[in-house]
């Protein structure tokens, strides 16, 4: 077998012993079973809830298993293959068979990583809240270049976005805005990009055209299910409604429609206006405040099982800084996993993308990955 075949037969090895071990393959198999025969018995939609629960964690065991056992056999039947034709000397053939070994390996990376977002929110819907930093229009500019980021990098991977929340800045940019990221695992890719984003560019604000570094924060947290129960104190918020701020009709700039909720021990601020009726925009409001006291609990828990992991070296990505440099026709990288993008670097919309898939990539294998290896 040539070395380039070899190669990518074992790429795709090692990212089926990954999956298998991940998913503690015998267990795995035997509750699918478990839970195909409960699917089978027709008293399980007497709890709704409960039927929906089951038939959710048959599915994701059902699409995790399916795809491993599928590439499986694919690599048995193209290994096969290639034998047959360099016994026969059909260098055509062969050629085919390392292109669709080549082909499956990529196919084999992306299964694996779908198939490591299992956290215990991994699969949610999430929330994208995007913060301007110090540096007044400059700030307010690269943060809402990040929630245009976002938004087409969701849009790409077919999630479904709603506009929660959004300040606009005085000249250009913006203030804040919260997004609502829908979709399979909407929380477990994003989840990554919670931090401190930096950009450095020559600004197009400054006549001198000086070059300026500008920050904003961005905090991902996952929409808290039904079944996830999340008790909160009515005493310990401090509840301000305002006159809503943007484009709208004559209700939604006229009267105090938008709600702000403070959650007093935290200090966690959470805010909506998107809806007309100030009670909607409360229930949004409460939904995102128990979204962010459910991620805390869960960095809690991440926090404590690091430290008694055996690596103890390990940082939380959320306390990391990403960088980014900008300047007109030339490359744009990210600082902090050093992942280059070739995109336009006027526009930084297509460059998320590869950043992303090689910061999740990176946690989730420990692996450093080059955007060529993610595009």
């Amino acid at each position: 077998m040539r070395a380039e075949a070899q190669a990518h037969v074992d790429k795709i090895n090692q990212a089926l012993a990954l999956v298998r071990r991940f998913l503690d393959w015998d267990r795995a198999l035997r509750r699918l079973d478990q839970l195909n025969n409960r699917v089978e018995d027709p008293t399980l939609w007497n709890d709704p809830k409960a039927a929906q629960e089951v038939m959710r964690e048959r599915r994701r065991l059902d699409e995790s298993i399916g795809a491993a056992n599928a590439i499986q056999r694919e690599l048995d039947d193209t290994t096969e293959l290639m034998e047959m034709a360099e016994a026969e000397g059909d260098a055509a053939l062969v050629d085919e068979a390392v292109a669709s070994l080549a082909a499956l390996a990529e196919r084999a990376e992306r299964d694996k990583v779908a198939a490591l977002l299992a956290g215990e929110a991994d699969a949610n819907n999430a929330y994208i809240e995007v913060n301007a930093g110090a540096g007044g229009t400059e700030s307010q500019d690269w943060a809402e270049m990040l929630q245009r980021m976002y938004t087409r990098w969701a849009e790409r991977r077919g999630l479904k976005v709603e506009l929660i929340d959004q300040h606009a800045g005085e000249q250009a940019g913006i203030k804040s805005a919260t997004l609502l990221l829908k979709g399979e695992n909407a929380y477990g890719y994003a989840k990554t990009e919670s931090g401190v984003h930096r950009l450095v560019r020559i600004s197009p604000y400054d006549s001198a055209a000086r070059r300026h570094t500008s920050f904003s924060s961005v905090w991902v947290y996952p929409e808290v299910d039904d079944d996830i129960d999340i008790e909160v104190n009515e005493s310990e918020l401090r509840i301000d409604t305002y006159r809503a701020s943007g484009a709208g009709g004559q209700h939604i700039n006229t009267t105090d429609s938008a709600v702000r909720i403070t959650h007093i021990p935290t200090n966690i601020v959470v805010q909506c206006q998107n809806q007309r009726s100030q009670h909607k925009n409360r229930a949004e409001a409460m939904k995102q405040l128990k979204a962010r006291l459910y991620e805390a609990e869960l960095q809690k828990r991440e926090a404590e099982a690091n430290a008694t992991a055996a690596n103890k070296t390990d940082i939380g990505w959320g306390h990391q800084i990403r960088s980014y440099v900008l300047q007109p026709y030339q490359l744009v990288k990210d600082l902090r996993t050093g992942v280059t993008s070739t995109a336009p670097a006027e526009v930084l919309d297509g460059a998320l993308d590869p950043f992303m898939a090689a910061a999740l990539s990176q946690r989730v294998t420990g692996e450093k990955v080059d955007v060529e290896d993610v595009e």
